[in-house]
């Protein structure tokens, strides 16, 4: 029993030993076909070079816009979260009545901040920005209501959940009307929408484009190497062998191009920045422009290789197929 144990063990070694061996040369293999189709490029360095930045200047374009919409995003929330909800009192609330208004409505979870401006304060700015100080002296009563200025969350602030707000606040005994700018809200969403749209549509085209680029360099670069195609097919070679080195040119193509349009990216937010300094002077802000972070960079490469694979793997499954060796 122990002699066929040990038997049995030394077995599963020799089967395991056989399968790590066998999978080591898979990689080997694969690592070889890898670093020949890098080489392949280099001993071509015009079409891989313009094959490189067609690729790359053509991803710019998308992640540019891509930056720009970020941008309107983070610029549109600021707006969207400085939005408010104009609240007019009833001349017949009383100041503690006002007081207890702005505390119950402030616990509100949609409410970020709320803001109370009595009838006295409101009289008084009036008479400061009209020019009428004198001639409202002479009123025997404020005709001012109190103003309550409330703010919404952020997640409250869209259009949709600014208008329950709005409803659940001229609910209130205290509130004699309500105003709220949706048509404002309502343009500047719908404004984002379409910047997404043409963005989404502008990169379906262009990543399409990309796509029979890569295919049609692969597939030059078969048709010069079909005869030794043809070759490794007579002495056995497998189509799956045969189509791994222009597989991974598609793939380096992808790395590369992904790299360049990472770089064109960086700098035409640089170049934007410098100009939008003077911009944010006028306007007495200090943004600045968000580029790519560096989930989104890993992102562009991975999307490039992606579509190098794609149009290379369009390109290998029909020509190196229809290529046959032929007996002379």
């Amino acid at each position: 029993m122990t002699r066929k144990a040990n038997n049995g063990a030394k077995q599963d070694n020799k089967h395991a030993a056989g399968f790590l061996g066998r999978f080591i040369a898979y990689l080997v293999r694969h690592a070889q076909q890898a670093v020949g189709s890098l080489g392949d490029l280099w001993r071509n360095p015009f079409t891989s070079v313009m094959t490189i930045l067609v690729l790359g200047i053509s991803l710019t374009l998308p992640a540019t816009l891509h930056v720009f919409v970020k941008n309107a995003n983070a610029i549109s929330q600021q707006w969207k979260s400085a939005s408010e909800i104009t609240l007019f009192l009833k001349l017949s609330v009383s100041e503690s009545n006002a007081q207890q208004f702005v505390q119950r409505i402030s616990l509100y979870p949609e409410v970020a901040s709320v803001e109370y401006i009595s009838a006295t304060q409101a009289l008084d700015d009036f008479k400061h920005n009209s020019g009428f100080g004198q001639a409202l002296d002479y009123l025997s009563a404020n005709p001012l209501p109190a103003t309550v200025l409330v703010t919404p969350t952020n997640r409250a602030s869209q259009v949709e959940a600014a208008t329950e707000l709005l409803q659940k606040l001229q609910s209130e005994r205290e509130v004699e009307q309500g105003k709220l700018d949706l048509e404002w809200l309502t343009r500047l969403q719908a404004m984002a929408t379409l910047i997404e749209n043409v963005v989404i549509g502008i990169a379906v085209l262009l990543c399409s484009s990309i796509v029979l680029i890569i295919g049609n360099t692969i597939r030059l670069a078969i048709l010069n190497e079909r005869e030794a195609i043809a070759v490794m097919k007579l002495v056995g070679a497998t189509d799956s062998f045969i189509q791994r080195p222009f597989l991974y040119s598609g793939a380096w193509y992808g790395i590369l191009g992904g790299m360049v349009a990472v770089l064109c990216v960086a700098g035409l937010v640089e170049y934007f920045s410098m100009s939008l300094i003077e911009l944010t002077d006028l306007y007495q802000s200090d943004y600045t422009l968000i580029g790519l972070s560096s989930s989104d960079m890993l992102s562009l490469i991975g999307f490039a290789i992606l579509l190098g694979l794609s149009g290379s793997y369009i390109s290998v499954r029909k020509h190196i197929r229809a290529i046959e060796p032929t007996a002379e």
